[in-house]
């Protein structure tokens, strides 16, 4: 039988919500051992919603079974229609990782919109890990979006610009 005082557990754990917050942590795991057989595990964990830009409905979404549904999907068609990523000049990224369009702080960008690239030039990079990876230009062509900032978090298949 624990010999603490859960009043002492509330507080601490208080204590440790209150680190995560003036910190702007995400997560804190503590163990807190009081003795033999006696210990005080904590996971605070702060949820935190990414909200991304633009993000298209999916094309796997279940329709509905009301006929009304019709003119719904046909509202969401466009919508579909206007997603980078489907584009046929869309460059995705190939890992996650941070994109950036530079090859230093302060330097001039790989490429600017209405930029003329080769293929194989590099247009932007993704650090993963502490490794610099070089993205090339997938085929020759104008650069017409650049759909990421200068530091952006991207995953798998994000779409990064559209060169046509």
């Amino acid at each position: 039988m624990s010999k603490h005082s859960p009043d002492a557990d509330v507080a601490f754990i208080s204590a440790l919500a209150e680190l995560l917050n003036k910190n702007e942590l995400t997560e804190l795991s503590v163990k807190r051992e009081y003795g033999d057989d006696d210990s005080l595990e904590v996971r605070v964990v702060k949820q935190v919603t990414v909200v991304q830009a633009a993000a298209p409905a999916p094309a796997y979404a279940a329709p509905a079974a009301a006929p009304a549904a019709a003119p719904a999907a046909a509202a969401a068609a466009p919508a579909a229609a206007e997603d980078p990523s489907q584009h046929p000049g869309a460059v995705t990224s190939p890992m996650v990782g941070t994109a950036y369009l530079a090859a230093e702080p302060g330097a001039a960008p790989f490429v600017t919109i209405g930029a003329t690239v080769s293929a194989g030039q590099t247009v932007l990079i993704i650090e993963a890990m502490k490794t610099m990876n070089h993205i090339p230009a997938p085929k020759s062509g104008v650069v017409k979006r650049i759909l990421v900032d200068d530091g952006t978090p991207v995953e798998f298949g994000t779409p990064l610009l559209i060169i046509e």
